[in-house]
């Protein structure tokens, strides 16, 4: 394994999750698509960075050569953003914040201190008072099946500029993903088909390769070419 993840839930109602994980040696593994987009810390040989990433619409085969290398990331909820730089501007890219000191960064003018996994909750509360964190409520709406008032045109309008794909690409990569879960922890084939709804298994195989990089077989014997990237229980959008 290149990664063992550990991760967590958040008090904050504005994250997703939080992970933390370090490079146990190098190679090659599969990130898989994300609809999500994060702020990634890493330290390495006494530096630390914090790289906003954003959504990646595919699946996609990146390699490690810094072993050791430790990892903290926070997992922003659909429907959050951050209005100077929104996840729509970072679609399969990332960007890294200017240093401010070896123990800061600079956001929107001002130096903060790096979080990590123990005060991310803290960080992210501040974020929110400064204004620097917001909900797009059309989207978190949306995606509960509650939208009434608003014209499709509209939520996708406020789709595109909060998460940078549409509506129809979010469930598509979610559901990928929990059917990815779902045979990880041994469901046959034809169930994962069923629980996180395709049509067939033709159409479920040709999702997972695209969104997670690996057939439904090579997820269930763990035999493929790359370890996949951060993955966690979740349910499907309906």
């Amino acid at each position: 394994m290149i990664f063992t993840f550990d991760e967590r839930p958040s008090d904050s109602s504005f994250v997703e999750r939080i992970w933390r994980t370090q490079s146990e040696r190098a190679g090659s593994f599969s990130s898989v698509a994300m609809s999500h987009w994060e702020m990634v810390v890493t330290r390495y040989n006494g530096n630390t960075i914090l790289t906003v990433r954003g959504p990646e619409s595919k699946a996609t085969p990146l390699h490690v050569s810094l072993v050791g290398a430790e990892f903290f990331g926070i997992r922003f909820k659909l429907g959050t953003l951050m209005p100077h730089l929104p996840a729509s501007g970072l679609v399969d890219g990332d960007v890294n914040l200017p240093d401010a000191s070896s123990k800061s960064f600079w956001l929107n003018g001002s130096a903060w201190q790096f979080p990590d996994y123990n005060n991310a909750d803290t960080f992210i509360d501040r974020l929110v008072r400064e204004g620097l964190l917001v909900r797009d409520l059309v989207v978190e709406t949306a995606l509960q099946g509650q939208l009434k008032d608003r014209s499709i045109r509209t939520a996708r309008r406020h789709f595109l500029r909060t998460t940078g794909l549409t509506q129809s690409t979010i469930l598509q990569i979610e559901r990928a993903r929990y059917a990815t879960v779902l045979l990880q922890q041994g469901v046959s084939i034809l169930d994962a088909v069923y629980e996180a709804g395709y049509f067939d298994q033709p159409h479920l195989t040709r999702s997972l390769k695209y969104f997670i990089g690996q057939t439904p077989t090579q997820i269930m014997e763990k035999s493929g070419p790359e370890q996949l990237s951060f993955l966690y229980k979740t349910a499907p959008f309906r």
